[in-house]
């Protein structure tokens, strides 16, 4: 089943700017090879359950290395059968 995935991961207790802990689960996603989109709260991903999965928990063990908490927020669309999906939403409704 397909799936996007709007996530985000950030440490708290850290300094008040956490781009260089996210730049790092974005390098993580990049290097996955799946379509993603990066916004300014998030990022969200596409592919099946389980590759998009392993993806995010790469994410929250490189940041659990010198994070003691982390913050992580998922939304999850599955549709069976469809993929390239997070292209066609966009443009439905531009």
């Amino acid at each position: 089943m397909s799936v996007i995935v709007d996530f985000s991961i950030f440490p708290l207790g850290k300094e008040e700017s956490v781009s260089k802990y996210a730049s790092r689960a974005v390098k993580i996603i990049k290097e996955s090879g799946l379509a993603h989109h990066i916004s300014p709260m998030g990022t969200s991903i596409e592919g099946e359950w389980d590759e998009v999965i392993r993806v995010i928990t790469r994410c929250m063990e490189e940041l659990k290395k010198d994070c003691g908490r982390l913050y992580m927020t998922m939304k999850v669309d599955c549709r069976a059968g469809v993929s390239g999906r997070m292209e066609k939403k966009v443009r439905s409704v531009e």
